[in-house]
């Protein structure tokens, strides 16, 4: 039996909500730099034994350009989906991706997940986990439009269609703290870094209530 389905089942639907920990989910539309100012915090807390930042798996091969992550292929993908290999997985821009089942292990265990995710899962997050934190990067629609086409992987009709799309989207509910990431990567680092800070501490005193 595969690790992750022993964990669901030890991780039953009369565990749920999942607390103890904090699932940090870190949202914003492409080309915030959502990776980066997670990559500043991975950085910054490299000692740090209470987080655990996520790898994903996205059915997209992996290169220089984007997050270091793991790669199904589309069927491989659905078979682990059905095995249970993820705590959560969504569909995005033609691409699956998934965050691997034993995170809910981590944050059971009173550790803090930082995940690059989507924001439609939101409602999904909250479900799932008790102890839920929401970080929303964003950036002027300049920078936005900038980063993306330096990607080189949409046309400028692409890009201008994913940018309106996102300016749909806003969030709302508990636990949202929104950084803007136009500026030096170092700034809005710094900003996430204290919220990771905050995420610890409630962790600390979580497990001892």
């Amino acid at each position: 039996m595969m690790v992750s389905a022993l964990i669901e089942r030890e991780l039953s639907a009369e565990t749920f909500p999942i607390r103890d920990g904090v699932f940090v989910a870190v949202v914003g539309p492409s080309g915030a730099g959502k990776d980066t100012v997670i990559g500043y915090a991975r950085a910054r807390f490299a000692d740090e034994t209470r987080l655990e930042f996520v790898r994903r798996v996205i059915t997209r091969p992996s290169d220089a350009a984007s997050e270091d992550h793991d790669t199904l292929a589309e069927a491989a993908f659905v078979e682990a989906e059905a095995d249970g290999a993820f705590a959560i997985s969504w569909e995005a821009h033609g691409l699956r991706y998934g965050i691997p089942a034993d995170v809910d292990w981590s944050v059971a265990n009173g550790r803090v997940a930082v995940a690059n995710v989507s924001r439609a899962i939101i409602p999904v997050l909250r479900e799932r986990y008790a102890n839920l934190a929401i970080v929303e990067i964003t950036a002027s629609p300049d920078v936005l439009a900038e980063r993306l086409a330096m990607r080189g992987r949409e046309s400028r009709g692409e890009v201008l269609a994913r940018l309106a799309r996102s300016a749909n989207v806003t969030l709302s509910g508990p636990g949202v703290t929104s950084i803007d990431n136009s500026g030096p990567r170092e700034t809005a680092g710094e900003r996430f870094a204290e919220v990771l800070r905050r995420a610890m501490a409630f962790s600390d005193m979580s497990g001892l209530i």
